[in-house]
């Protein structure tokens, strides 16, 4: 079958391994920009156009090369295309002029001695990101690595400076706001995200280019959905190395599961005829809009009021969890909606785990469970 394409995917990918000024990462740093690149670009997989993705590696990724490609991306990009921006390299958290803990993005040319005009901040990141127009906007964050003898946790040159790696929770957070954002990083910014001697991937990217080359896209639709890349990657993740790396998912107003790329050229998606479609019977749709009121009065703190979500099968990681209370609990119900906030959750099991608490509630009666 001849695929379909995907022009309206854009995409820059950065990769540094070799710094000029703090210490050197694994070349698996750079396979997992070229590497992602290339699965993009395939006519065979996700069906981007190459004049529409750029790759900076090294040498080519200095503080002003990012900034100027996120400009461009700004400039060709319309509201309706998706984008993917992909950095893998060092990250660095220091403390801030407000007092809370922030990071960087360190650039081939980051000097520790001015790290603040010699990387790109995540004000800056996240103005960067807001300049682009895109409602369906994916960022990819696989830093603060370890691999073989573990790099340890720290940014570090010859003169003796040190800044933590990685990036913070808060920076996590600003990143991710805006409509139509996302962003998933490798790990939680307690761990590092691991390297397998002599691999040519980071356990993070190898199973972001599975999931990119078809494995996310569990409906066999022909797209690979924002959602569905996440839980596969995340579920991915711990089999290849248990209890030791999370990947996270942060999203500030996301209103549904945007494909990012086409599955396989597109060409599952070409015959739909034989593809099952659910029934559903209209007597027993979720009635989501009283859950959501219900659950704000009987779990007022939020989702992890009672370890309620996480009892129901769900994953707080997915969620946002710096909201609390009614805000938090339409996020995660609209996360729900759309499939996310983890595998095993559903509209069955969160009514069913709230009866638990609940056996005599009258209003949690009247829902009929599928």
């Amino acid at each position: 079958m001849t695929s379909i394409g995907y022009p309206q995917g854009h995409a820059l990918l950065i990769g540094v391994a070799n710094y000029q000024n703090v210490s050197s990462l694994p070349d698996a740093v750079l396979n997992d920009a070229n590497d992602v690149a290339t699965t993009l670009v395939s006519p065979s997989y996700c069906g981007y156009s190459n004049n529409n993705v750029t790759v900076l590696l090294d040498a080519d990724a200095t503080r002003t090369s990012v900034l100027d490609g996120l400009a461009e991306l700004a400039k060709r990009v319309n509201p309706d295309d998706s984008v993917c921006i992909f950095f893998s390299g060092h990250g660095g958290r220091f403390i801030g002029d407000q007092g809370n803990e922030d990071s960087v993005l360190a650039t081939v040319d980051t000097d520790l001695n001015d790290i603040k005009n010699t990387s790109i901040s995540s004000d800056e990141l996240a103005h960067a990101f807001s300049q682009i127009k895109s409602k369906q906007l994916l960022v990819l964050i696989d830093a603060c690595h370890a691999g073989g003898a573990a790099i340890g946790k720290a940014l570090s040159d010859d003169k003796g400076n040190v800044l933590k790696s990685g990036f913070s929770q808060n920076t996590f957070e600003k990143l991710a706001a805006g409509t139509g954002r996302v962003l998933i990083a490798s790990c939680r910014e307690d761990e590092v995200s691991n390297v397998f001697t002599n691999a040519r991937n980071s356990v993070f990217t190898t199973t972001l280019l599975s999931g990119l080359r078809g494995a996310a896209d569990k409906d066999a639709s022909g797209l690979i959905k924002v959602f569905d890349l996440f839980n596969y990657i995340s579920n991915e993740v711990p089999k290849l190395i248990p209890d030791t790396q999370h990947p996270i998912f942060k999203a500030d107003n996301l209103e549904n599961n945007f494909a990012i790329a086409l599955n396989q050229g597109g060409n599952k998606s070409l015959n739909t005829s034989t593809q099952r479609v659910p029934s559903v019977n209209p007597k027993i749709q979720p009635e989501w809009g009283e859950l959501e009121k219900l659950l704000i009065e009987l779990y007022p703190m939020g989702p992890e009021d009672e370890e309620i979500w996480s009892r129901a099968g769900g994953d707080l990681s997915r969620l946002q969890t710096r909201r609390s209370g009614q805000a938090a609990w339409h996020a995660a119900i609209r996360t729900l909606k759309q499939g996310g906030g983890g595998r095993n959750i559903n509209f069955k099991s969160l009514v069913e785990s709230a009866i638990e608490d609940f056996p005599n509630h009258p209003d949690l009666g009247k829902f009929e469970v599928l």
